[in-house]
């Protein structure tokens, strides 16, 4: 058994307010901390490998893992199944290591009331403006002006859903949100449910005690 549980680590946020480039620093400064693979029902892309990049799976079979209750989250978009499947990430926390999730706040709601809920860690990052949203948007150069447009329509609904997550951090300076991430990363692996061995190690002080009377 590890010394610790890994912690299932839920990031959400709207688009543009900085959830990604937080995700990539702390994998950065925990090279251990795993992105869950989802599972999908589309076909692979070019390039695409299975089991790297998601598990490719048949629709059929998919549905016998929402009704066995082997995935942690699940949706369907644009007439394709999306779902985090439960063993991987057992597997992963059994063994002391921390997962990363990047998903929507239905998706966190979702994992929030699964069977690892004890595990869950989940943060929302709110952007410190809408105006500074929608300039993030515009100035990393990678979407549309339509598509842009939709984003922003989409932020608020995410926004909206704030109050659902363990802690809230809002992005207005890079570098102090991502020390407080790893700060209460820190903190929560210390967790009384995360350390099993501590039962063990109580015990044992348990006994010596009663030796020394």
């Amino acid at each position: 058994m590890s010394d610790r549980r890994g912690l299932l680590i839920i990031l959400s946020s709207p688009s543009g307010a900085g959830k990604s480039t937080l995700a990539r620093k702390l994998r950065d400064w925990d090279t251990s901390l795993e992105f869950s693979v989802s599972a999908t029902t589309r076909a692979p892309r070019v390039g695409e490998e299975d089991g790297k990049d998601y598990f490719f799976t048949a629709e059929d079979d998919f549905r016998a893992m929402v009704n066995d209750g082997d995935m942690l989250e699940h949706a369907r978009v644009f007439n394709n199944y999306y779902g985090s499947p439960k063993g991987p990430v057992q597997k992963a926390i059994d063994s002391g290591r921390d997962v990363l999730f990047d998903v929507d706040w239905q998706g966190a709601q979702q994992i929030s009331n699964s069977t690892l809920k004890q595990h869950v860690l989940s943060i929302f990052i709110l952007p410190p403006s809408i105006k500074e949203l929608r300039r993030r948007l515009e100035t990393r150069g990678q979407d549309a002006p339509d598509t842009i447009a939709l984003r922003m329509e989409k932020s608020w609904d995410e926004i909206s859903h704030w109050d659902g997550y363990d802690y809230v951090l809002v992005n207005d300076d890079l570098t102090e949100t991502e020390a407080k991430l790893k700060s209460i990363i820190t903190a929560e692996r210390l967790r009384l449910s995360q350390q099993p061995k501590l039962v063990d190690h109580v015990r044992a002080l348990q006994s010596e005690f009663e030796d020394t009377k």
